[in-house]
């Protein structure tokens, strides 16, 4: 008999303790209502606003693209005919997965923009929505420039 409640005992400990284990994939990390930047620089920033263009330079905004994983935007600055500088304003970050993804592939497809001065580039291996997301945002942004 005894055996019996010490196994019903401890059976329901491990029960609660499964139970009441918390499994936000947000973690400690998770960027609360903020959204960041990826430039050409590779660098991540907060968004601050609007951001000042040099002389003759124009900031064209992209469509919000939907991903599986959560929206895509692209900002690009164009001077005479020029793709001169890439952000991605808006891009999934919901959880860890999707921070390191992008972390790795935002930057290789804004140079790769930058070099290509188009829309025609290689997606990423292993971030093939937010690539998508990207490709169709960038070429929302270069259609109302005119390039």
């Amino acid at each position: 008999m005894t055996r019996i409640v010490l196994w019903f005992m401890t059976t329901l400990t491990v029960v609660v303790l499964l139970f009441g284990y918390s499994t936000s994939t947000a973690g400690p990390g998770a960027v609360g209502g903020q959204t960041s930047i990826i430039s050409s620089g590779g660098t991540a920033s907060s968004n601050s606003g609007e951001t000042p263009s040099a002389a003759g330079a124009t900031t064209v905004t992209g469509a919000i693209a939907q991903t599986r994983w959560g929206p895509v935007q692209v900002e690009i600055t164009v001077a005479d005919g020029t793709i001169t500088d890439v952000s991605v304003v808006e891009y999934p970050t919901e959880n860890g997965r999707d921070r390191e993804i992008n972390q790795a592939a935002l930057p290789v497809l804004v140079d790769e923009t930058i070099s290509a001065q188009s829309a025609d580039i290689d997606m990423v291996s292993g971030a093939t929505y937010t690539s998508e997301g990207y490709l169709e945002s960038l070429q929302s942004a270069l259609d109302q420039a005119g390039l």
